[in-house]
């Protein structure tokens, strides 16, 4: 498998307080198994999707305050230079690029508007075996407020081409590699609580949104937003029982107008 061009989104992982729970609910939600946990990595496992490698949950670590989040990878072939433009352009590091056996190596970072992302170059791990489809990822979104920094940071550190949505009322973007969409910005409405800070909105694909947010829901944890029915599928913001927000997608369910972007 060749190597994702840079900026594609190529991963997600979460730290949960409660492990097992994580991994019951999003075993009954999106229909996951488990590999059995790396000791030698802090308990990190594997989740699949008809066999195939498509999200991680690990043990939160001691110490560590806040509920937990889905956190997004992007692709990085030279790690040493994204950490470099990640500082550049105004963004904070976690920590220093860090091998992870012969899997890759990440850094981990904050961009100035304050969503918490990551950066993978991948070794014998090359992220998703499965996209697109129920059980995997679709696609993701940094959600924020200050969205005049996260345009400026995240062009720069990753080769996006931009296209703005004209829209009257709703602030977003689209983030292309090679003509093809790969993510997007989107701006933080009045519907958020004032005390959200902000995060990737990391979608799961489903076979049914509305099934879906049911299930959510009888398994503890909360809907946000939706269920509503766009262009590019059905879908609907939720929270796990654990604090974690995401969204789940029917990318099958399709209504109204494509919106235009320039």
């Amino acid at each position: 498998m060749a190597a994702l061009p840079e900026g594609t989104p190529c991963w997600v992982d979460a730290m949960f307080p409660d492990l097992a729970a994580a991994k019951s609910f999003y075993g009954e939600l999106l229909g996951w198994t488990y590999a059995e946990g790396s000791v030698e990595f802090g308990g990190y496992t594997q989740a699949f999707s008809d066999g195939k490698a498509v999200a991680a949950v690990v043990p939160q670590m001691p110490g560590m305050g806040g509920p937990p989040s889905w956190n997004l990878y992007f692709a990085a072939p030279d790690i040493a230079a994204t950490a470099e433009k990640i500082r550049d352009n105004g963004g904070a590091l976690l920590m220093d690029p860090m091998p992870v056996g012969d899997y890759g190596t990440m850094v981990t970072a904050e961009d100035p508007s304050g969503a918490f992302f990551s950066a993978w170059q991948s070794g014998s791990h090359e992220g998703f075996e499965k996209t697109s489809a129920p059980g995997a990822y679709a696609w993701s979104e940094v959600t924020t407020r200050d969205v005049e920094k996260a345009d400026h940071f995240f062009p720069s550190v990753f080769p996006f081409e931009v296209k703005t949505m004209k829209h009257e009322t709703e602030d977003f973007k689209l983030w292309h590699i090679g003509g093809q969409p790969v993510a997007g910005r989107f701006k933080m409405s009045s519907d958020f609580p004032h005390e959200a800070r902000p995060f990737v909105n990391v979608y799961f694909a489903v076979e049914d949104c509305d099934a879906a947010v049911a299930t959510v829901s009888r398994l503890g944890g909360k809907l946000h937003n939706g269920p509503m029915t766009t262009p590019f599928g059905r879908f609907a913001v939720v929270e796990d029982q654990q604090g974690a927000v995401f969204s789940v997608i029917d990318l099958t369910t399709t209504g109204g107008e494509m919106p235009e972007f320039a």
